[in-house]
């Protein structure tokens, strides 16, 4: 969990936040006054980003002593005590504020996503992030797409091939009409075929462009912004014709119609909400 990647994230941000030059701490509270806090959960969750937290404290004062009485991973309930904080009060009080963004971002990440996986949970469905993350701060989010039991799509552009509506476009594969060259969405199959090793990924926006897309045999096609209706197509069509294409859906998912995203019987769903717009987990440090 704690990269080298990560180490240098978190090193911005106490920089950011210049905890050694806090002149309300420094000026208020005597250099060498011990103290004893609790980190509380202010309201019901799954957590994630407890070695996170204890990074910053560390990093600020290794002396300081946190202990945590919960793991990543963990549902945690409303004024639940996740962990315990002993040692020099300046310290507390520096890294309160970028210990509790961290923790509270990653856990409304790891809570998002596990909201998402429970509502499929009867289904085989899997529910996968997108690159739509905080710049700067994708490994993390992603780490927490995990901890709340979600799976990662490619980690970046050179991590995957996924040949998308812009791609077919910019190539002359797909015209303004959505209407499919065949020789050209053949040849570029093919091509990539030779060129790489990775999975490849068609995306397509209507029923008629997938039909188009599975003749050629990728080994994933997205199917974006689809309604179900034409989800339902789509999968019946491939498990009669192409029953190893793995069917992806994409567009507009939202806790509300996951589950009848689901029961359409795609493989696979991705969803950018989980990371671009999750609902912050709130915590508190308190003194005791």
């Amino acid at each position: 969990m704690i990269t080298n990647k990560t180490r240098q994230i978190i090193k911005r941000a106490l920089s950011e936040d210049k905890v050694n030059q806090d002149k309300t701490t420094h000026l208020v509270i005597p250099a060498k006054e011990k103290g004893k806090a609790v980190i509380i959960a202010e309201e019901k969750g799954i957590l994630c980003g407890i070695e996170i937290v204890r990074f910053i404290f560390k990093e600020i004062d290794k002396k300081i002593k946190v202990k945590f009485f919960a793991k990543d991973g963990n549902k945690v309930v409303k004024n639940k005590k996740i962990a315990a904080i002993s040692g020099n009060l300046q310290t507390m009080l520096k890294a309160e504020r970028v210990a509790l963004n961290f923790l509270s971002l990653l856990s409304g990440v790891a809570t998002t996503a596990a909201l998402f996986v429970d509502k499929v949970k009867k289904t085989r469905v899997a529910i996968k992030d997108t690159r739509k993350t905080t710049p700067g701060l994708r490994d993390l989010e992603k780490y927490a797409v995990l901890t709340g039991g979600g799976k990662n799509h490619r980690y970046n552009l050179a991590e995957g091939i996924i040949v998308k509506d812009n791609h077919l476009k910019a190539a002359a594969i797909v015209n303004k009409k959505n209407k499919v060259n065949q020789m050209r969405l053949e040849a570029a199959i093919k091509s990539l075929r030779k060129k790489t090793k990775f999975p490849i990924e068609v995306e397509v926006e209507t029923f008629q462009e997938f039909c188009e897309v599975a003749k050629h045999y990728p080994d994933i096609i997205m199917l974006d912004n689809f309604s179900k209706k034409n989800l339902v197509k789509a999968v019946s069509y491939r498990n009669k014709h192409f029953p190893k294409i793995e069917l992806e859906a994409s567009g507009g998912i939202s806790l509300k119609n996951i589950e009848t995203v689901a029961s359409t019987g795609v493989d696979s769903v991705s969803v950018g909400s989980i990371t671009h717009s999750p609902k912050a987990l709130d915590f508190s440090l308190e003194l005791k």
